[in-house]
């Protein structure tokens, strides 16, 4: 097995990342790149080097150096639209670290980077003192996503089950003390 090292994301990085999460977001969700969602992908670094409050974690690949996976978190709680208002006052930003852009290159998966990366991003959210939970969405369309974050932490709102849900996210709360 691979020992991958994890590590801040750095400027030599930033490209290698950004690939991975372009392809995931046309790979994986079928949309491509949308820039109403997707801008912090194309300027990761404004996004989640420059706030002190967020960052950016890359998996890199010990035999080609090559960056195998990312993962993100920030001070921005889910907004109301397109959250449901109930799930956007319950995580306010400031106070709410959300987990973002945990991707997994198809040829890395399976190996637990995203878990491994999912407890170094939770270990930042801690050590920053200001954050009173952890908040992700997903989509259950992308292959292991939702078995993966339930066995994470706990569904706060299923959009497959609104009346007028068309977008079917899923959202999740991340204890804090794992």
């Amino acid at each position: 097995m691979r020992d991958y090292s994890i590590r801040a994301v750095g400027p030599d990085d930033l490209d290698g990342a950004r690939a991975v999460m372009l392809d995931t977001v046309y790979r994986d969700f079928g949309s491509g790149y949308v820039p109403r969602w997707h801008g912090d992908i194309i300027d990761p670094a404004t996004a989640y080097v420059v706030p002190e409050r967020h960052t950016l974690l890359v998996a890199i690949d010990p035999e080609n150096g090559e960056i195998a996976a990312t993962g993100a978190l920030d001070s921005r709680g889910p907004a109301h639209p397109p959250n449901p208002r109930h799930v956007a006052e319950r995580y306010p930003s400031g106070e709410t670290a959300q987990l973002r852009r945990v991707y997994v290159h198809p040829g890395h998966r399976r190996r637990g980077l995203a878990r491994r990366l999912v407890a170094e991003l939770m270990e930042f959210a801690v050590k920053d003192g200001g954050y009173r939970s952890v908040y992700l969405h997903t989509d259950p369309a992308v292959p292991g996503a939702e078995p993966f974050w339930r066995s994470l932490g706990k569904l706060v709102h299923d959009e497959r089950e609104d009346p007028e849900g068309v977008s079917g996210v899923l959202h999740f709360e991340i204890p804090m003390g794992r």
